[in-house]
This record gives C-alpha cells, sequence and structure tokens, in this order.
C-alpha cells in the first residue's frame, strides 16, 4: 500500500472527513473509486479496508472527502487519525520527476562525491517542501527534497544522489 494522507478531522455532520495529503496533487485522487483506510500505515495490504469515494473536493492546502460506511460525524470521529491509501496499481502514474514518497522510502542514499549518506527512512512535510529523512546508523540527516540538494532519483538502481557533505 501507498499511504497518500491522514484524515485529521471530522468536518461537518454528515461524515465528511478533513484528509491532511501526503504530496502535491492530491485532487487526482478524485479518479480512483475506492479508498483504503488503516489505523497503522504499516498494516499488510489485507489489513486495510477499501471503501468508495462518495465525495471529495478541495479544502484549504487539504482535502474534504466522504466515504462509504462513514455516514455521519460519530463515524468521521471514529477514524480520525487513521491513513488513507491505495495500492500502487489504483494509483495515477506520476509525471516525470514525480514520485509517490513510498517509492523513495527504502532508497540508498550518496553524495556527490560518492559518499554514501543511509537510507530514506521517511519524508516529512513541512508546508513550505518535502523533506527526506536519512538514517546512516544513530545518525539521522534531513535533506530538502528540492533541486538544489536533489540531483538524481533512480528509482530503478533504488539510489537518489544529493549535493550534500557528508559531515554536515
Amino acid at each position: 500500500m501507498i499511504v497518500l494522507g491522514r484524515i485529521v478531522a471530522p468536518f461537518g455532520v454528515q461524515g465528511w472527513l478533513k484528509i491532511h495529503p501526503f504530496g502535491d496533487d492530491p485532487l487526482t485522487w478524485r479518479n480512483m473509486p475506492n479508498w483504503w483506510v488503516s489505523n497503522d500505515p504499516d498494516a499488510p495490504a489485507e489489513a486495510w479496508s477499501q471503501r468508495e469515494l462518495r465525495g471529495c473536493r478541495a479544502h484549504g492546502k487539504g482535502l474534504v472527502a466522504t466515504l462509504e460506511g462513514v455516514p455521519d460525524r460519530n463515524a468521521a470521529e471514529a477514524i480520525e487519525g487513521w491513513y488513507i491509501g491505495a495500492p500502487r496499481e489504483a494509483l495515477p502514474k506520476p509525471a516525470a520527476d514525480e514520485y509517490y514518497w513510498g517509492d523513495l522510502v527504502g532508497l540508498e542514499v550518496s553524495n556527490e562525491a560518492g559518499e554514501a549518506l543511509g537510507t530514506v527512512s521517511g519524508l516529512i512535510s513541512t508546508g513550505a517542501h518535502d523533506v527526506l529523512q536519512i538514517q546512516d546508523g544513530d545518525t539521522e540527516r534531513l535533506v530538502p527534497f528540492v533541486a538544489a540538494y536533489v540531483l538524481d532519483v533512480d528509482l530503478a538502481g533504488r539510489t537518489i544522489r544529493v549535493a550534500w557533505e557528508k559531515d554536515w
């Protein structure tokens, strides 16, 4: 499963959900007839519950949506904090130089000199831009996921090359 966002609060009294998306262009999710929900982002695919998407629209910096099985505010409150996801094959294909966060986690990161910096353990959405969390043993590095720092992403080779000194 690719985790797309998180349910942050109920929205109104008719079962609508306020969604914080992880990544850009979440309105493309409207093209998916079904979304999947889980209270654990690391749950196996069979633990995610498939729900028909009944409505979705932009709201501020996020989305509001309504799903099958969430008829009122009480039902929406019951899944507050849960995650929205989808199997890879249900997602729209990303454009050139666009990536799903799930595709980046686990990639090996090196700098321009070829020094290994660690492995992508996650991403953080800061509002201004996303940030790669790179783990190297007990050392964590945070690298902005912008062109000035991320020089190359090779999904096939499972690597990312960044403009970053190892001692920073």
